[in-house]
């Protein structure tokens, strides 16, 4: 701590005296001006003097106490009596606001609220009500925040006992908005009719889910519904490999022929081209089924396709599940079939929703530096301030 300046992080303070080695008391006084809370006046006079200890951030290991002498004050123009105030020092408070957030950044860093208490001096329950104070506080200052434009719904899970919760993600601004606790229609319900702004939601991207796609058409009538592109790959894949179980197990066990089909066409070798056609040629349903596969991926893979585009496109894809109708693909033609407003959506626009996945490992973080939470609101609470 530099002797001939001021105190770390509070301002207008001059250092006069450093006694002590642990704890270290620094005696300082205010040079800023003071003024009535009340009116604003700067026509006071002193009535009163008090002496103020409060703890303030550490210096490396060493707990640190800064002493700081108070004036009671009369307004000469409102005539009111106040104490002074000083910024970075709340009134009624005996630690300053640097200390706090210093505790709260240590104990939301992972440090366990037994090692917190004992470093500061402070119980565990005192560390808990200052990370929910300043988490409300951050939370507070997004009360008038409307619903984005690009919203991103996903579901993530939170206890065995509470089950899931829901994520709505600023896929724009890149933060999280909100999460509610549950996965379905009616356990959404209540926090859909909270939102405020919904009319301003554009764009709504969300996985291969009835229950969010029935959600976003009644909570979101003026947006279009855009589903993620994983999902749908994660889908094609699924529903082939699932049929090469069935025609050839063995086959399907072996890791090197499943490395060879679960590639695109366009990124096997000239050595690898020759081996998997071999292989298939013994199997024509699967060599099918591959090559209704490969001509799949090309069109859902397609980026940021002009409005005129999509047209074409979209023939493109109805051709493909009209001739795997009746095949053992027929589950999955209809499923397309059944999503195809969605995936022409996905073609237009170029927002996923990886943003959300990856808050979706920030909140695991979270949630196992706090030792897991047992209150959603507290959850809640602890997200919307780190995240947002």
């Amino acid at each position: 701590m530099p002797l001939e300046g001021k105190v770390f992080n509070l301002r207008d303070f001059v250092v006069d005296e450093v006694t002590g080695e642990n704890p270290v008391t620094v005696r300082a006084h205010y040079i800023g001006q003071v003024s009535c809370p009340h009116c604003g006046a700067a026509r006071l006079r002193k009535k009163d003097r008090a002496l103020r200890v409060l703890h303030h951030e550490r210096m490396g290991l060493r707990a640190c106490n800064v002493e700081v002498s108070v004036c009671k004050y009369r307004c000469n123009g409102c005539g009111r009596y106040f104490w002074q105030r000083f910024p970075g020092l709340i009134t009624g408070r005996r630690s300053t606001e640097p200390f706090r957030k210093q505790v709260v950044r240590e104990h939301m860093d992972g440090i366990s609220l037994s090692r917190l208490s004992g470093n500061s001096g402070i119980s565990a329950s005192t560390v808990e009500r200052w990370s929910q104070d300043l988490a409300r506080r951050l939370v507070k200052q997004d009360i008038s925040y409307p619903c984005p434009r690009v919203l991103g719904i996903d579901e993530h899970f939170f206890t065995r006992k509470l089950g899931f919760a829901t994520t709505f993600c600023d896929l724009e601004k890149h933060r999280i908005y909100d999460i509610a606790l549950g996965r379905s229609s009616d356990s959404l319900r209540p926090t859909m009719r909270m939102l405020e702004g919904r009319k301003h939601v554009r764009v709504v991207v969300m996985d291969m889910s009835e229950t969010y796609r029935g959600i976003a058409r009644r909570w979101f009538p003026g947006a279009r519904i855009v589903v993620d592109r994983f999902h749908v790959v994660k889908l094609i894949n699924h529903h082939f490999m699932q049929l090469w179980k069935n025609v050839d197990e063995a086959g399907r066990r072996s890791r090197g022929l499943v490395s060879l089909v679960r590639r695109h066409h366009w990124h096997l070798s000239k050595e690898q081209v020759p081996r998997l056609q071999s292989y298939l040629s013994g199997f024509p349903v699967l060599q099918g089924a591959y090559i209704l596969r490969h001509r799949l991926m090309k069109l859902i893979l397609a980026k940021n396709v002009r409005k005129q585009h999509t047209v074409s496109l979209a023939r493109r894809l109805l051709y493909l599940l009209k001739k795997m109708n009746g095949t053992p693909l027929q589950v999955l033609a209809d499923t397309l079939r059944s999503w195809l407003e969605e995936i022409i959506g996905m073609w237009r626009f170029s927002r996923t929703n990886g943003i959300t996945e990856g808050f979706h490992t920030k909140m695991e973080m979270i949630s196992r530096r706090a030792y897991g939470f047992r209150n959603f609101e507290n959850y809640r609470l602890r997200v919307r301030a780190l995240c947002a």
